[in-house]
């Protein structure tokens, strides 16, 4: 259990006292791509004042109204040139990286360090009813006519609400928060009806240059009356958005997640078409730089990290991009070199866990200098702002029975992410072969998912935050060795590439059941070896085996939605037990600052 917040606030002064202030002491502002270290106020949240324009960024949210955990990766390895480098680093190498102090407010909140004895001194992070106070604080403080709130997708999926409401919950949590422009991924995993039912009743601006409306369905398209829809371009919405912040002109590029019909049932949108399209961004830059004369040009993006990275350095024009997808929790924006001088690049982790805020210096039409902070939402640290916290409240309302439904508990700490499995991972692939009656599972390596610790209570809840899609389907059925091995080296490049933009995001399909060994540094077709059964049995590539699963994005599979396996499962074991973790063995990593 953690602390009230009374005895969080003695805490936190004791720790003042001793020197171990719960701010973020790592602070990165600048000019001309230089960078200084500065150190923070008591007040974790009192920003000191910088330039003349404040951009907020919260990402990948998935749809987490209340409070929750989440563990930071052990594991997220960087190959080839994204070795070393942000996001690839964990533990004790962000650390020293950044120049982040230990058993800090500041370290808890960016590692895995040391999780649970940190949970349960700092308590909980996100929901928005905090948020929304941190929002509303900064606001007040730097001008609302000077602050900008921006939104890089996976917001309206994640949660049991978010599913039951078909997002309609988080379009109003959104609205009431004040986001002003906002680009999608997640988003389009409900049916495109749904989708343009949400993007019209949400108060801001989505934006996405990158969707189109493919050549088939633009002869009749159902929505070509929308507002954002382009007929002469071809794009489904909006691909940028000006806002005037007293006086200074930004510029706001949407950047949706580029393979959505690839990663995601593409049946669900049958009319819109995705990808980078790098060359589509440039124009865009240039045609707002000539046109629109604005002071400062952003992208709200949600590529992934690596592929903003990549992307930087080969679209000019950009001051700032503002990425997602990937979750990485970074305290500093990455300078990046172009043809067109430099672009900053950020990453604001999950599950409403922080808020990035960047100030920027504007003058004579550019942008001078910056000041960037990554803020943690701590709960026990942000009174909850009481109108969101009464809109949650009637969100929750009719499904509070079936989300409060108490499952079984928690033995060890529950996780998700990680390259290559997560304790709360192992209870579902456990769940789908106990359930299936399976010799192996698999099962996503998605991202998203919150952390139970270890003497918790697994509510309904707790299990809808980690299977909650519109594609829950369970599947049992026959794979040789051949098909397993398939499957695991596709994902495998998906996640290893040595180019960012063959990379998808999300992390290594997670198995239960089998064992085998990796090298990423090898390219497809050669990075896994030695498949085993859990008894040691060798895998056979023509030999058939039984294996459980979920997620098809192909056509729809035919058992029961995953969270009523998971559930069924942890009702009959009451005492949720990981007695082994199916990670398999790791080559030539060795000294990769990626890697605990």
């Amino acid at each position: 259990m953690s602390i009230n917040r009374r005895e969080f606030i003695q805490v936190m002064g004791m720790a003042a006292a001793a020197g171990m202030l719960p701010a973020c002491d790592t602070k990165t502002s600048g000019t001309a791509g230089v960078t200084k270290t500065s150190k923070a106020p008591k007040d974790a949240y009192a920003l000191p004042k910088f330039g003349n324009v404040t951009l907020m960024h919260m990402t990948d949210c998935h749809a987490q109204l209340m409070p929750i955990y989440f563990r930071e990766p052990s594991v997220n390895l960087g190959i080839g040139a994204a070795e070393g480098k942000p996001p690839h680093l964990v533990g004790d190498h962000l650390l020293k990286y950044f120049g982040i102090k230990p058993n800090t407010m500041e370290a808890h909140a960016l590692t895995y360090l040391n999780y649970v004895d940190g949970a349960k001194t700092y308590g909980a992070v996100g929901g928005f009813s905090h948020l929304s106070t941190l929002v509303k604080r900064v606001r007040a403080d730097h001008g609302p006519s000077r602050t900008l709130l921006m939104d890089g997708g996976d917001t309206w999926q994640g949660s049991g609400t978010a599913y039951w409401t078909r997002g309609k919950d988080m379009v109003g949590a959104c609205n009431l928060l004040g986001v002003d422009v906002m680009t999608g991924h997640w988003e389009f995993t409900y049916l495109e009806k749904e989708v343009m039912s949400n993007v019209q009743d949400f108060k801001g601006d989505f934006v996405a240059q990158n969707i189109f409306v493919s050549d088939d369905a633009a002869f009749d398209y159902e929505y070509a009356d929308y507002a954002g829809f382009n007929e002469e371009t071809g794009r489904a919405f909006k691909p940028y958005v000006i806002k005037d912040l007293d006086g200074v002109r930004v510029a706001v590029i949407g950047q949706a997640f580029p393979y959505t019909p690839i990663a995601n049932p593409g049946r669900f949108i049958p009319d819109w078409t995705f990808g980078i399209r790098d060359t589509e961004m440039q124009s865009i830059v240039d045609k707002v730089r000539a046109n629109e004369k604005p002071d400062v040009v952003v992208v709200i993006s949600h590529n992934g990290m690596d592929v903003d990275l990549k992307m930087a350095s080969r679209v000019s024009g950009i001051d700032v991009i503002f990425g997602g997808h990937t979750h990485d929790g970074v305290p500093a924006p990455s300078v990046i070199k172009n043809k067109g001088g430099q672009t900053l690049v950020t990453n604001a982790g999950s599950n409403g866990k922080f808020l990035g805020v960047m100030q920027l210096d504007v003058k004579n039409g550019k942008v001078q200098g910056y000041d960037y902070k990554l803020l943690p939402v701590f709960s026990n640290l942000l009174e909850p702002d009481p109108d969101m916290a009464g809109y949650i409240e009637q969100v929750r309302k009719p499904y509070l029975g079936k989300l409060q439904e108490e499952l079984a508990v928690a033995d060890s700490l529950l996780y998700r992410r990680g390259n290559f499995n997560g304790t709360f991972d192992q209870v579902i692939v456990d769940a789908l072969r106990t359930v299936g009656g399976a010799q192996i599972a698999l099962s996503p390596g998605f991202r998203w998912g919150t952390t139970v610790l270890p003497g918790e209570t697994i509510t309904m809840e707790n299990v809808l935050d980690q299977t909650c899609i519109t594609y829950p389907e369970t599947y049992v059925r026959e794979m040789t060795g051949a098909t397993i091995k398939t499957i695991l080296e596709d994902v495998g490049d998906n996640l290893f590439n040595k180019d960012p933009y063959y990379q998808q995001g999300g992390d290594m399909v997670r198995v239960g059941g089998m064992d085998y060994t990796i090298d990423p540094m090898q390219t497809i077709g050669k990075r896994i070896t030695d498949m085993r059964l859990d008894d040691g049995t060798p895998i056979e590539a023509s030999k058939s085996y039984t294996v459980a699963g979920w997620a098809t994005v192909g056509s729809k599979a035919p058992g029961a939605p995953i969270w009523d396996v998971v559930a069924e499962y942890l009702r009959e074991e009451k005492v949720a037990k990981v007695s082994k973790l199916n990670t398999p063995k790791i080559l030539n990593v060795e000294g990769n600052p990626g890697i605990a």
